[in-house]
């Protein structure tokens, strides 16, 4: 039996994660675990995450996480979501700069604040529904139109160094990168658990994504 671990650092949407990989399931057995030997045994795996990214880095060292994303490169399919796909980046200007996990080369920056007056009254965080332009194919992408809606909640966004890595984008007063793949490595800023039918049609073609591009 295939097995999803869902890498469990105590901050993300663990519950509504495995039920809707649950959902999506075709037979795969969802795990919730913070054993380093248990998720390297699993045929894929999760990164959620919610908060501050700082907290977040303690944590996965804590629980001794942070060398478990470095093994699974190139070998087995991973997807980051939301603060999870942050973390994977090289640093973030979030709680004063903070180093992530560098499987993408680039930082995590905040949205401006809107201006005094502007006519954009962009809020920050980016809280709702918003679409998501594919820049490039890929098979989780299968069944899922062009500009499809999914659901956001962040302040920060990722901007990768190599432009290569960015597979989608999101228009937010300026367009910023909402999905980076690097090699059997697939990250979303938003949340496909609450992205209804569309979110659930992503997580089912991660179940069945090889790693292959």
């Amino acid at each position: 039996m295939s097995t999803v671990g869902v890498i469990d650092y105590g901050m993300g949407n663990l519950h509504s994660i495995a039920k809707a990989l649950e959902h999506v399931s075709s037979g795969e057995r969802i795990i919730v675990s913070y054993d380093p030997e248990v998720l390297l045994k699993a045929d894929r795996l999760v990164l959620p995450g919610v908060g501050a990214i700082g907290h977040c880095m303690d944590e996965l060292r804590r629980l001794e996480l942070t060398a478990l994303v470095g093994e699974v490169i190139g070998d087995k399919p991973l997807m980051g979501i939301c603060l999870g796909m942050q973390v994977l980046l090289s640093v973030s200007q979030e709680n004063g700069g903070i180093r992530g996990l560098g499987v993408f080369p680039g930082e995590v920056v905040r949205f401006p604040e809107p201006l005094e007056g502007a006519e954009n009254r962009r809020k920050v965080p980016h809280m709702g529904w918003n679409q998501v332009r594919q820049e490039s194919p890929h098979p989780l992408w299968q069944g899922i139109e062009q500009d499809s809606w999914f659901y956001f909640v962040h302040s920060y966004h990722s901007v990768p160094a190599e432009s290569a890595h960015c597979i989608a984008t999101t228009e937010y007063g300026d367009r910023f990168c909402s999905a980076l793949l690097r090699e059997n490595v697939f990250a979303v800023q938003f949340h496909p658990e609450k992205s209804q039918s569309t979110g659930l049609a992503l997580l089912a073609n991660f179940l069945s994504w090889d790693g292959q591009i």
